[in-house]
């Protein structure tokens, strides 16, 4: 098996800042909280912005620029940019930071779809900000528009002319065919990395078997020209990264896709969850590639060529 990629998602868009004390939402909080993920062994940061002020996601590029220069100043890590953003925002919100720094590695949501979040709010009973209870039940109604047009611009603006490759989330089998899609017009370069996403109410489950036919699903579209990886929401984050490394999967963790650390025990930081899938892995046998092995198994562009 080659070397195994950790990527760590450090805030997302999806928890608010009541779920947990520890979710980074500053600037210099999600700096540290990245180059400490880093630092643990995760040679991939998937980054989104945050209000500083109010934990809001956010798309401002003032809001990027307070933490990504000292990510990349502290850390060797391939910074990885969200191009999905928040499904509140439009396409060319979400595009902002990504079109200034120009970044090796962008995500790229592969379909829309519900992002349904409301149940997360009933866990909830004090609330820090009174944008956040509104926020989740409100998605009952929510619809992520990523469409094949979006996707088209995304992959000529941010792939064809700056050179970014992709880390291509699909929610469901049906994103896998729309990859191909895009492959056979020829707006996407080889080798891909692929990030199967299950647990999101919108998308696949989190069951082992989706695992299976995902990766089943993949090898028939694309051959031996994609790395996979998965991320899994909540408590399957761990079960379902351990599986993917015994099937010569890539993993991801983070407080994006899950605020936990064991049975009702938040997560003090990135970092610690990262430690904890890299001790797992390991044991398995898999060795961790650094961000050099990953920037060449992945043929990025490197990390000189952005505009942080």
């Amino acid at each position: 098996m080659s070397k195994i990629i950790i990527s760590c998602a450090i805030t997302g868009s999806i928890h608010t800042p009541s779920m947990s004390e520890y979710l980074p939402v500053t600037g210099e909080q999600i700096a540290r909280q990245s180059i400490e993920a880093a630092d643990a062994g995760a040679a991939i940061i998937h980054l989104h912005a945050r209000d500083p002020k109010s934990g809001q996601p956010s798309s401002r590029s003032e809001d990027f620029m307070a933490f990504l220069p000292d990510i990349n100043c502290a850390s060797e890590a391939i910074i990885n940019i969200s191009t999905g953003g928040s499904a509140l925002m439009s396409l060319e919100d979400r595009l902002a930071a990504p079109l200034q720094v120009e970044p090796e590695m962008c995500s790229l949501n592969m379909g829309s779809m519900n992002f349904a979040l409301y149940p997360l709010a009933e866990r909830i009973t004090d609330w820090k900000h009174n944008w956040e209870k509104p926020f989740l039940d409100n998605s009952d109604d929510l619809v992520f528009k990523n469409t094949p047009r979006d996707i088209a611009f995304v992959l000529e603006q941010m792939g064809q002319k700056r050179g970014s490759k992709f880390e291509f989330e699909c929610y469901d089998v049906g994103h896998l065919y729309m990859l191909r899609h895009f492959v056979d017009r020829g707006l996407v370069e080889k080798p891909l990395f692929i990030q199967f996403v299950f647990g999101v109410l919108g998308g696949i489950g989190a069951d082992p078997e989706n695992l299976v036919h995902m990766k089943r699903i993949a090898d028939k579209l694309f051959g031996t020209d994609f790395e996979f990886s998965v991320l899994a929401a909540g408590r399957h984050q761990i079960p379902l990264a351990t599986m993917a490394a015994t099937m010569g999967g890539h993993v991801r963790v983070g407080l994006e896709d899950n605020l936990y650390i064991g049975k009702g025990e938040l997560a003090p930081s990135n970092a610690i969850q990262v430690q904890k899938i890299r001790k797992i892995v390991e044991e398995l046998g898999r060795e961790v590639a650094t961000p050099e092995e990953a920037r060449t198994l992945l043929s990025l562009k490197g990390k000189e060529k952005t505009k942080f």
